[in-house]
C-alpha cells in the first residue's frame, strides 16, 4: 500500500464550479488537486505532463474543444492517467460518446461530496464509478439494443431538436441528405413515431438527447 497521494487536475470552464471541487476534495486524505484547466486543450496539455493521475473533466467548454474529444486525447497515450467525468449533462448524447472515448467513470455534479471522493480513488484504481442513473440506462440500452439509438442517430436527432433542415444536417456531419433522410426513418422505427417533432419529444422524455 502506497502513502502517495492521488494527483487530480480539474477541467472545467466556470471558476466556481473548480473551486468548490478543490475545497471537497482538498479535505479528503490522500487526493491532491495540482493543477487546474479552463478549457480542454489545456486538460490535454496539462494532463500529459506526466504528474497527474485523475482528471475530473467536465463535458461542455465555451468553443473548441469538448470533453469527450479531451477525454479521447488523453485516453489515447501511453500511461494517460484516468478521466472521471463530472458534469450536470445525463442524456445519452452525452454519456456515451464519453464513455467511448474512454472515461473511467461518470458522475453529476449534484453527486454527495463523499460519492465524488470515492469515484476518485475508483478511478485512480482503475475500477469504474458511474452515477446510478446513468448505469441505470446503460443497463437498459444492453437489454433493449433494438430501442437504442445509435451514437450517429443520437447526433442527427440532436441536430433535428436544434431546428437545422435534412440538408444542413448533411452539410454538419459530411452526409448526403440521402443519409440523413434513412438516419430519421430509423430513428421512427426505433421510438415508434412518424414525425420529427414527435422523434424529439419522444427522445427527450427517454433521456437519449438533450433539448
Amino acid at each position: 500500500m502506497t502513502d502517495t497521494p492521488i494527483r487530480l487536475l480539474l477541467a472545467d470552464d466556470h471558476p466556481v464550479v473548480r473551486a468548490g471541487l478543490r475545497a471537497v476534495l482538498e479535505t479528503e486524505p490522500g487526493i491532491t488537486v495540482v493543477a487546474e484547466a479552463a478549457t480542454a486543450e489545456d486538460a490535454v496539455a496539462r494532463a500529459a505532463g506526466g504528474d497527474i493521475d485523475v482528471v475530473l473533466m467536465d463535458l461542455q467548454f465555451k468553443g473548441g474543444m469538448n470533453g469527450a474529444e479531451a477525454t479521447a486525447a488523453i485516453t489515447a497515450r501511453p500511461g494517460a492517467p484516468r478521466v472521471l467525468i463530472v458534469t450536470t449533462y445525463d442524456t445519452d448524447a452525452d454519456t456515451l460518446p464519453a464513455i467511448e472515448a474512454g472515461a473511467t467513470g461518470y458522475l453529476l455534479k449534484d453527486a454527495p461530496p463523499e460519492d465524488l471522493a470515492t469515484a476518485v480513488r475508483a478511478a485512480a484504481a482503475g475500477r469504474t464509478t458511474l452515477h446510478p442513473a446513468i448505469a441505470v440506462r446503460l443497463m437498459n440500452r444492453l437489454r433493449t439494443p433494438g430501442t437504442s439509438l445509435t451514437r450517429r442517430e443520437t447526433e442527427v436527432l440532436t441536430l433535428v431538436a436544434g431546428g437545422l433542415s435534412n440538408q444542413a444536417i448533411g452539410a454538419r456531419l459530411h452526409l448526403t441528405e440521402g443519409t440523413v433522410k434513412s438516419h430519421l426513418a430509423r430513428i421512427y422505427t426505433k421510438l415508434g413515431v412518424d414525425s420529427r417533432t414527435a422523434a424529439v419529444a419522444s427522445a427527450t422524455d427517454l433521456g437519449l438527447i438533450r433539448r
